[in-house]
């Protein structure tokens, strides 16, 4: 067992809006926030740990603002319908709601909002938080909490980067030279495949499942002896080009 830093991961893959032909510099507005909460069972007084349990999750769809229609390429991929984001609410109460989940479980302060334990967001990749989150804020004309703005594990980046050195050491010799890994991008059903784990459980592009299985392969790295921590960061004043005062999208920077 390797010495673990943090106490407990929050494992959030946000579905959003989505058009087809659009990219990452879209204004999508997140109409799905789910979260597996992760803690350890067996971490012992100097900290070294392995096994890591689902304790609880949380789940809420979001009604968009901007584009309140969801397009049918969004419906099909995602599985949301416009039934499940018109009776949700918006983001700024999807957020209150959700503090106080993580008020339950003693994560942060109920009056301040401040860590109260050490955890980390994890995510398939950097895009939920430094993206979809920032974008969304800007559109809700809100800040983003205290909480919202800690450290984030990419468990993507995590699992290219233990494949790689698996593939490393494996062939390597005592005569090698010293050979730097090349990181792989694997999506979660092949993250879930280098693992040798069971194939994806669920619908894929469901924001609760993918959490799920994300949290699954959370679980493997540890188990496996990886020391999971932050290795990505977000910028809390992005901004794109469409973005105008706040709250304001400038509709002619968006070409659909």
């Amino acid at each position: 067992m390797v010495k673990q830093p943090y106490d407990a991961f929050l494992v959030l893959d946000v579905e959003a809006t989505c058009i087809q032909g659009t990219d990452f510099n879209w204004p999508n507005e997140i109409i799905e926030w789910p979260v597996c909460l992760l803690r350890w069972q067996d971490k012992d007084k100097e900290g070294r740990a392995s096994k890591l349990s689902l304790v609880d999750e949380f789940r809420s769809f979001v009604q968009p603002t901007w584009r309140p229609h969801l397009s049918e390429f969004c419906t099909t991929l995602t599985g949301i319908t416009q039934a499940d984001v018109e009776c949700a609410p918006k983001f700024p109460k999807v957020l209150d709601t959700f503090s106080r989940f993580l008020e339950k479980h003693g994560l942060i302060d109920s009056r301040t909002g401040k860590r109260l334990q050490r955890f980390t967001w994890c995510t398939d990749g950097p895009f939920d938080i430094r993206d979809f989150v920032v974008k969304q804020c800007f559109i809700s004309k809100i800040t983003i909490p205290d909480w919202l703005k800690v450290d984030v594990l990419d468990v993507r980046k995590s699992v290219g980067m233990w494949v790689a050195l698996q593939s490393v050491a494996g062939g390597s010799s005592s005569t090698s030279p010293t050979v730097v890994p090349r990181r792989l991008s694997l999506n979660i059903s092949q993250q879930l495949s280098a693992l040798e784990l069971p194939a994806f459980e669920g619908r894929q592009h469901s924001g609760i499942d993918d959490a799920r299985n994300i949290a699954r392969i959370a679980t493997e790295l540890a188990r496996r002896g990886v020391r999971l921590e932050p290795n990505t960061t977000i910028l809390p004043g992005r901004r794109w080009q469409w973005m105008g005062k706040p709250g304001q999208i400038l509709e002619e920077y968006c070409l659909t």
